[in-house]
């Protein structure tokens, strides 16, 4: 899934933490490639991956299927295409055909509706 933002890079980014927060979700790492290409002397253009969740969702998903940690705690990019900032994230219910996840239909759909409205808010107007 990819939204176009109505700000620039670092302000989407700083929205899409800022909305995380709100919702009492804990951010586990912000990672700045640009920043980290930077430092080895190499040029990226701006590309954020904020990683976050919430134990209560994913535990009982990892409970279920252990292999599902490679792909928790759920995952944001921001990135920039010229003046153009957008934020990306894969759609968590796809997760049940690579996890033994069925019976986690309701937390998955939850965490994909989860997913839509702070991408919405972090690219918001």
């Amino acid at each position: 899934m990819i939204r176009k933002s109505s700000h620039g890079q670092r302000s989407t980014v700083s929205r899409l933490i800022a909305a995380l927060e709100h919702r009492e979700l804990t951010v586990f790492a912000h990672i700045d490639h640009a920043e980290h290409a930077r430092r080895a002397d190499m040029q990226l253009t701006p590309i954020d991956v904020v990683l976050f969740g919430n134990p209560h969702a994913g535990t009982p998903l990892m409970a279920s299927d252990p292999r599902v940690g490679l792909d928790l705690p759920l995952r944001m990019v921001v990135w920039q295409d010229g003046e153009t900032a957008f934020v990306g994230h894969h759609d968590p219910r796809e997760l049940a055909a690579d996890y033994e996840l069925a019976e986690h239909k309701v937390t998955l759909d939850r965490m994909a509706e989860l997913l839509e409205a702070v991408s919405a808010e972090a690219a918001a107007e």
